[in-house]
């Protein structure tokens, strides 16, 4: 008798504490959940500096690459319609860009917010380049996504020509 009271409180111990488990996983879940939409949303978005890597946004036939260096004399790094040394790290079979090659890029879309003169701000969820040649012109014939109108005041008006949308 004694050993059948013991083994029904050990089933009722386990159920309860395996209830208690599942609301303290749930609470546990739910509490991650929020450190990691907080850690997003608070994180730091930086300049494209030595060894970020760009999406490149033209059919010039590199995918990605990886920033070099910032032309100029910034200390952090570039912006938005600055340009930069990259090597290419992916790249198309086929295109003009093989892979490993050193090109100059002008960066159209930056992550890191940068303010407008009517005090809006315009921020972008990923860093891409155009790749350009030594003077300016650029390599591919087309520009995919939205590219911001802050290139023409860094006379970049051949790549906002190319470009499908002006932001």
């Amino acid at each position: 008798m004694a050993a059948a009271l013991a083994s029904k409180c050990s089933r009722v111990g386990r159920s309860f504490l395996g209830g208690l488990g599942n609301n303290l996983s749930g609470l546990l879940s739910a509490s991650h959940e929020l450190t990691c939409n907080t850690f997003l949303s608070q994180q730091q978005r930086t300049f494209i500096q030595m060894r970020t890597i760009l999406k490149v946004v033209d059919n010039s036939g590199a995918k990605k690459v990886m920033c070099i260096q910032a032309l100029k004399a910034r200390k952090k790094g570039a912006r938005l319609g600055d340009t930069i040394v990259a090597s290419v790290k992916e790249a198309h079979p086929n295109g003009k860009v093989k892979k490993g090659k050193v090109v100059y890029g002008v960066v159209v879309r930056a992550a890191m917010q940068r303010g407008r003169c009517d005090g809006s701000e315009v921020k972008f969820d990923d860093n891409a380049v155009v790749l350009v040649d030594k003077q300016g012109q650029p390599i591919g014939t087309r520009v995919f996504g939205p590219v911001p109108h802050e290139l023409r005041k860094k006379k970049h008006v051949k790549i906002l020509s190319l470009a499908e949308h002006i932001a």
